[in-house]
């Protein structure tokens, strides 16, 4: 810890070179953090019920105050972290690079979410592949063209139509939260026939005989990734070493809680957000095999080399290191 600490004061008597970094000043002890929805933010929720940065604060000596929010897609996301009105972000990898590279490094990846595929669901029998989807046929995902939802949709679509076909269904995306996307998909009367889900949402439409999924991430990106992460400025975190500490030790504490403890885990998920899903059914998809919770980021180079080559962005990282702080550089990420 203390040589934690040591980087941070370094870091922060050379905060003139972050003069130009997103995010307005907040004075230490002060952290506003976002969640969106599904299952995969179990870590924000725990932490958030057990007071887990409060008590790691009192620890360091340092009474913090948190406040939660909650958003839909990555684009809004990214924009309350450079607005200054959150100071720890969590979105997917897609929107996350999105932003790494607008700011020229200026943000970076504290943890991952754990690792949880990613599925394409359907509602129309006739679908099987992507190339099944007609032009008026809307496939739902939180953020079009930038979440990680729609990168995979990319990334599936230049394996299906060939090199430089990634955006062969731009004109079929539509933005909507999850729990909207759903709705639409369940309801079969609108034009939405496809959403590019997470859980628990794709494991409920799946019970809907008329849902069958079309594939999964895991399948597009050849095994397990971790979608989600959280990430703030280096800003943030050379200003704030104490606030910073407290919320990494929480948040390593939560996910270690999560995967040791799923039964406990699912109740605090419908507690924390009103679900009225039944705990068996939550504890189920935490046990799913596929299901790993873990602050280590898995397959997400292969997005940052996708969108680097595709020209989505500038900034060419080198490795998957370039793009997480060095909390995590001792772990066997990719």
């Amino acid at each position: 810890m203390k040589s934690l600490f040591k980087r941070l004061a370094v870091a922060a008597a050379t905060a003139g070179l972050f003069a130009a970094a997103p995010g307005a000043a907040r004075a230490e002890g002060k952290i506003a953090i976002v969640e969106q929805f599904g299952t995969l933010y179990l870590p924000l929720h725990v932490i958030r019920d057990q007071k887990l940065i409060e008590k790691h604060g009192k620890e360091l000596g340092l009474d913090i105050e948190v406040e939660w929010r909650q958003l839909s897609g990555g684009s809004a996301v990214n924009d309350a972290l450079l607005s200054g009105s959150i100071d720890i972000a969590s979105a997917g990898i897609g929107p996350f690079l999105t932003l790494w590279d607008r700011t020229k490094g200026q943000v970076k990846i504290i943890g991952a979410l754990g690792a949880q595929p990613n599925y394409l669901l359907t509602n129309r029998a006739d679908i099987k592949s992507l190339r099944d989807f007609k032009p008026g046929d809307k496939i739902a995902s939180p953020a079009a063209g930038v979440s990680v939802q729609s990168r995979v949709l990319q990334i599936a679509a230049e394996k299906e139509f060939g090199v430089g076909h990634h955006a062969q269904l731009a004109d079929n995306e539509i933005s909507l939260p999850h729990p909207d996307a759903t709705a639409a998909l369940l309801s079969g009367s609108t034009e939405v026939v496809g959403h590019i889900s997470n859980s628990p949402f794709q494991d409920q439409a799946l019970l809907d005989p008329k849902i069958h999924k079309v594939w999964s991430s895991y399948d597009i990106l050849g095994g397990p990734v971790t979608p989600t992460h959280v990430y703030t400025t280096l800003k943030f975190r050379a200003e704030n070493p104490k606030t910073y500490q407290a919320f990494l030790a929480a948040f390593r504490e939560a996910t270690d809680w999560v995967a040791a403890n799923r039964e406990a885990a699912a109740d605090t998920y419908i507690r924390v957000t009103k679900s009225k899903l039944e705990p068996a059914f939550v504890l189920k998809l935490l046990n799913d095999p596929e299901v790993r919770y873990t602050t280590v980021p898995q397959n997400t180079f292969k997005f940052a080399e996708f969108l680097y080559r595709t020209g989505q962005v500038k900034l060419k990282a080198e490795s998957w290191k370039d793009y997480t702080f060095e909390d995590l550089h001792d772990s066997a990420g990719s």
